[in-house]
């Protein structure tokens, strides 16, 4: 059994055992959360919803937190002595899927 959940605009295919990271989300270790964004089941046949599917949840649990490893972004223009370098490191939350009710 599979869903798929929206999170920050994001889509993750997720299965019962799971580990997955998601945007920061305010909540503290070994909290439940509940995702209700859930725009497919599979249990056996599919079900898709319009876009979410009725009565679906995904129960996680709240397993860490932090950040990424960092993302270099580079741009320059040639003979124009321009140049810039930003450095990026997104926050996540790490969250365990405990169950998939449909």
């Amino acid at each position: 059994m599979y869903a798929v959940i929206k999170n920050g605009g994001k889509q993750y295919k997720v299965q019962e055992g799971d580990y997955i990271n998601l945007d920061k989300l305010d909540a503290s270790p070994k909290e439940t959360i509940e995702v209700t964004e859930v725009l497919a089941v599979n249990a056996g046949e599919l079900k898709v919803g319009t876009p979410f599917v009725d009565g679906a949840k995904v129960e996680l649990e709240v397993v860490t937190s932090g950040k990424d490893k960092k993302v270099i972004t580079f741009k320059k223009r040639r003979r124009k002595d321009s140049k810039v370098k930003r450095g990026f490191r997104r926050e996540y939350t790490k969250v365990k899927v405990l169950s998939i009710t449909a």
